[in-house]
């Protein structure tokens, strides 16, 4: 089997798009014979695991950031946490703080995480859902009913909705890229969303 030489414009590419470390992005590029798309994948999991791995880390340090948007009509607050000052200082951790502000001033979600979101709101959605349904098996019923709580975290929850930046990914994708790129956890601790006259 041939093998790709790998070129340091390739791993610099690579790192490029995905933040992740030089020598684990060679070592992706190695690996899946210079394939672009297998590499990212590689990494993306590699950072997804080290995240999950560094979730239990207390995460007191970080920044408080505001934003509003022009004209004065939308206003943000939001707290982010992290490990270290260092990281809470570092200005890429700060735009990306800043990132999620514009975030939550365009979408307006309403909650962080879905476990923030109060049970009787979702008995609510779950019975609207399967009232839509009324006639099914019971077991598609079970399954619409899952499908459309999905839409509705996607809708109201911070870490489910798509980035607005980057749509392709979840704002939980965006945290957890982040995570693998400083080395820290870091926690969307809470955030206030303000619309004038609303």
């Amino acid at each position: 089997m041939s093998t790709t030489t790998i070129t340091a414009s390739m791993v610099n590419d690579l790192r490029a798009q995905t933040g992740a470390a030089m020598m684990d992005c060679k070592r992706a590029l190695v690996e899946t014979n210079g394939n672009f798309d297998e590499a990212v994948t590689i990494l993306r999991k590699k950072g997804a695991a080290s995240a999950a791995k560094r979730a239990d880390r207390t995460a007191k340090e970080g920044v408080v950031e505001s934003y509003i948007h022009v004209g004065g009509k939308v206003g943000v607050l939001i707290e982010v946490n992290c490990e270290t000052d260092f990281v809470g200082r570092n200005e890429e951790f700060r735009q990306f703080v800043k990132d999620l502000c514009l975030h939550i001033a365009a979408v307006s979600p309403l909650y962080v995480t879905r476990e923030e979101v109060p049970e009787a709101d979702l008995a609510k959605e779950r019975e609207i859902a399967a009232a839509q349904v009324v006639g099914k098996p019971p077991a598609a019923v079970q399954k619409i009913v899952e499908g459309k709580l999905e839409k509705f975290y996607a809708t109201v929850c911070l870490l489910d909705q798509p980035f607005v930046k980057q749509a392709e990914k979840s704002v939980k994708e965006i945290v957890t890229e982040t995570i693998a790129k400083t080395g820290e956890n870091i926690v969307v601790r809470r955030f206030t969303r303000y619309q004038l006259g609303a």
